[in-house]
């Protein structure tokens, strides 16, 4: 078997493969089309064969992100048990992870261009152009990470200060700096695995992330059982060793993923050595990651400002509201899971789709992945509006956190088949490389709407931490429904990269 034969063993094939390229008259037909015309799958084309491929796409990264959303529940969990101050270390460990996110952010803007990019060349069929794709968002995920473990690192404990915004005790600061200082430290290995995965993802193979991050979180909840209250004779080392577990982790994925993409066996190729050899930089290629990730960096950047602006507001509530809210937001974080898997899907097979200039495939497997989307949002809603409370039990057992989290959790029941389509969609519209609408959008919701809604609710009308709820909820709203009219002018498809 040849080099490329070896390589594409592990390469996702789906029905998009099977059809043939799109050409200029091709495309100028498919515009002039009605919408109920494009609704028509091409001739030979079934309904379950399009929803297989999404979902040879989707539940590989729906199981990783499921499970790796149960593993930050157990962390909290686990945290929350610690003697005398769960509820503290709680809002600790929430609380260090809002600046840590700042600098992850940066990664997650550029790995949008590293997985659209991909996408784009693995549709049009060019191997080498998508390999040297990773090989230049490795470079750039590197300085990135360099920067930001120093950054963290040295200024630790001003960014949690900031964060606490004078609300919370002197024990929940001192714990989360080091939480912070450790995440910081481990910062390299959690950074360049974002890029391994962002690459295989856009060339379809989502299974290979799915078995290196499930390796690293199983390792994080063991490290958490031996380290955090301490058994089998390890310290008790409370929320540091909590951080330890975590980082221990993520480095044993980075192994994985390296080895793997080594053997080029999954599509790509890239040894351990190209790091210590220097990679020699491509302007074309970094243009195209940057056209489309600067944008989702802005994107990416306002929403943290934004959410930061939210959480102080928050945290001036109190450590009960705090607690409350960060539970809560866990658990959300919890269901955003099914939407960033969809989004996965929607992504890979739109860039895909583009890529073999084949428009109307793009648009019927994103229509696929939104309805998939919808259906299992309604019934997670119906969950948490019924039985949220007892998830909230399972992180604390404070009466009062868990009285002020039932509106809460109903309102979070809600607000699944709201907030469901709009990751789907703006997934679609990163697959075709068109983030700088998302990135306006996002600014409008979260940097904008959010904090300043929260303002009224909060300092003005009295409403306590619903009424920064109440916030999210109209953020939700008004970004799902700005996105469904992006992706409705159908300007997407158009876009070269």
């Amino acid at each position: 078997m040849s080099k490329t034969g070896s390589q594409e063993r592990k390469m996702v094939k789906t029905y998009l493969d099977e059809l043939p390229k799109g050409d200029e008259a091709f495309i100028q037909a498919e515009e002039k089309k009605s919408r109920k015309e494009r609704k028509i799958l091409p001739e030979g084309c079934r309904d379950s064969v399009l929803y297989r491929d999404v979902m040879r796409i989707a539940w590989p990264s729906l199981v990783e992100l499921l499970l790796t959303s149960l593993v930050s529940m157990a962390d909290m969990i686990m945290v929350g048990s610690i003697p005398l101050y769960g509820d503290d270390a709680i809002s600790a460990v929430s609380l260090s992870n809002q600046p840590k996110f700042i600098f992850l952010s940066l990664l997650i803007a550029l790995n949008v261009g590293v997985t659209a990019a991909v996408a784009r060349a693995r549709g049009e069929g060019d191997h080498e152009k998508a390999n040297d794709t990773l090989r230049q968002g490795l470079v750039i995920s590197l300085a990135v990470c360099i920067f930001g473990s120093v950054v963290g690192f040295a200024f630790a404990e001003p960014l949690v200060r900031f964060m606490a915004n004078s609300g919370l005790n002197d024990n929940i600061l001192a714990m989360s700096t080091s939480y912070l200082k450790i995440q910081m430290a481990g910062f390299l290995t959690m950074g360049i695995t974002t890029t391994f995965t962002a690459a295989l993802r856009g060339s379809g193979n989502s299974k290979l992330p799915m078995v290196y991050n499930l390796t690293a979180n199983l390792i994080n909840v063991c490290g958490n059982y031996l380290l955090i209250n301490g058994h089998f004779g390890f310290p008790a080392m409370g929320v540091v060793g909590a951080s330890i577990a975590t980082v221990i982790g993520q480095t044993v994925a980075l192994l994985i993923a390296l080895w793997a993409v080594g053997t080029g066996k999954y599509y790509f190729k890239v040894l351990l050595t190209d790091f210590f050899r220097g990679f020699k930089l491509d302007k074309v290629i970094i243009g195209r990651i940057v056209k489309v990730g600067i944008p989702s960096l802005a994107e990416q950047f306002v929403m943290r400002v934004g959410i930061i602006l939210f959480s102080r507001q928050v945290a001036s509530l109190g450590d009960i509201s705090f607690t409350t809210h960060q539970v809560c937001m866990n658990i959300q974080s919890l269901t955003f899971n099914l939407g960033q898997a969809m989004a996965v899907s929607s992504t890979s097979l739109v860039g895909q789709s583009l890529g073999k200039r084949r428009p109307d495939m793009a648009e019927h497997y994103s229509r696929r992945c939104s309805r998939l989307g919808m259906w299992i949002s309604l019934a997670l809603g119906l969950f948490f509006a019924f039985f949220g409370k007892y998830v909230v039990a399972l992180y604390s057992d404070t009466s009062a956190v868990l009285e002020a989290s039932v509106p809460v959790m109903i309102l979070l029941g809600i607000m699944q088949p709201i907030q469901t389509p709009q990751f789907i969609l703006s997934g679609s519209l990163r697959g075709a490389g068109d983030t700088k609408v998302t990135a306006v959008i996002t600014m409008m919701g979260v940097l904008i709407m959010r904090p300043l809604i929260a303002y009224v609710t909060i300092n003005m009308l009295d409403l306590g931490l619903m009424g920064a709820w109440y916030a999210i909820a109209m953020d939700q709203i008004t970004r799902t429904t700005l996105v469904r009219l992006r992706y409705g002018t159908g300007k997407w498809k158009k876009i070269v990269l």
